[in-house]
């Protein structure tokens, strides 16, 4: 059983990122829960909305693999992302499995990326759909972007994984083979053309878009010699 877990607002100007603690969280579920990785998703920016510098949500993709209740998978990320509080941050989870998924929390996530939306709007959803949805600490804005992370994970269309399987190993230049087994579903052009072999410099390491549900490293070049493209 897939389960998304969103977080946003967990860090201030000074501190480690959202996406830091959410690659952190994987790390720590990974002995018990098969992680499939973590993607990062850009949100509206805009004067009404309070964020640190780029207003984007992170969202840990995961399998259950039947072990345990999603109450206890919730109270054991609850306490490490407490255990990781930053005074003057305003975090949120959200935890959802994949089958609760409906339209309305899709479209919330797609509402998200062009206009400003309210806790109320993000808690009634939640509440209306018996999805765990939760603030932890200062104002509670972080719950928006956490629901509207898992919204845009489950569409398979937005946003980019920042860890998946080995993806964060790959640096320097690689070859076409090597990113396929490192958890890169495929690898495309710009134009949409299917890259089969040559090899993929990296700007730092791979960051492969969602796409249909896949993870897709989009690139640039011909005849065999790439360089990565940060989509997403």
């Amino acid at each position: 059983m897939t389960i998304y877990i969103g977080i946003d607002d967990t860090d201030t100007e000074t501190s480690r990122g959202t996406g830091r603690l959410a690659r952190s969280i994987a790390d720590e579920l990974a002995p018990d829960y098969q992680i499939i990785g973590v993607s990062r998703h850009q949100l509206y920016v805009h004067d009404d909305i309070p964020y640190t510098s780029h207003n984007s949500a992170a969202v840990i993709h995961m399998e259950s693999q039947g072990n345990g209740s999603i109450r206890r998978l919730h109270t054991l990320v609850r306490d490490l992302m407490m255990s990781d509080f930053i005074e003057g941050s305003d975090p949120g989870l959200c935890i959802i499995e994949r089958s609760r998924i409906v339209d309305d929390i899709i479209s919330f996530g797609g509402r998200a990326k062009t206009g400003v939306l309210t806790q109320d709007e993000a808690r009634w959803l939640a509440s209306g759909h018996q999805i765990i949805l939760e603030g932890l600490g200062g104002t509670e804005d972080g719950v928006i972007g956490a629901l509207a992370g898992v919204g845009l994970a489950a569409s398979g269309n937005d946003g980019r994984y920042v860890m998946k399987a080995k993806t964060r190993t790959m640096t320097g230049s690689r070859t076409v083979g090597e990113l396929l087994d490192c958890g890169i579903d495929r690898i495309i052009t710009e134009e949409g053309a299917l890259i089969t072999e040559g090899r993929v410099s990296m700007s730092k390491f791979p960051k492969p878009a969602l796409v249909g549900g896949q993870a897709v490293l989009i690139v640039s070049g011909s005849d065999g010699v790439y360089r990565d493209l940060v989509v997403g």
